[in-house]
């Protein structure tokens, strides 16, 4: 699963908070920042809450809101 949020962030101190608030989240295996938007915020793994996620960071970082949600999923080949 992958998710994509917006997060207005004034300073860096907010950069920090909204990364430690993501890797928080239960499932996550990659949180970071897109390369070209710095106010988008990439989580990925499996089974990743998106609506607790947005839900946290718009209490302790500020504007958040939420782009995307791919659910990757793969079968394997017989």
């Amino acid at each position: 699963m992958k998710i994509v949020m917006k997060v207005e962030m004034n300073c860096g101190k907010c950069r920090t908070k909204a990364l430690q608030i993501a890797t928080q989240a239960d499932g996550a295996e990659f949180v970071g920042f897109d390369e070209k938007r710095q106010d988008e915020l990439i989580v990925t793994g499996k089974g990743v809450d998106a609506v607790k996620i947005v839900g946290a960071l718009r209490k302790k970082v500020g504007k958040t809101s939420l782009i995307s949600v791919e659910d990757d999923v793969t079968e394997p080949k017989a």
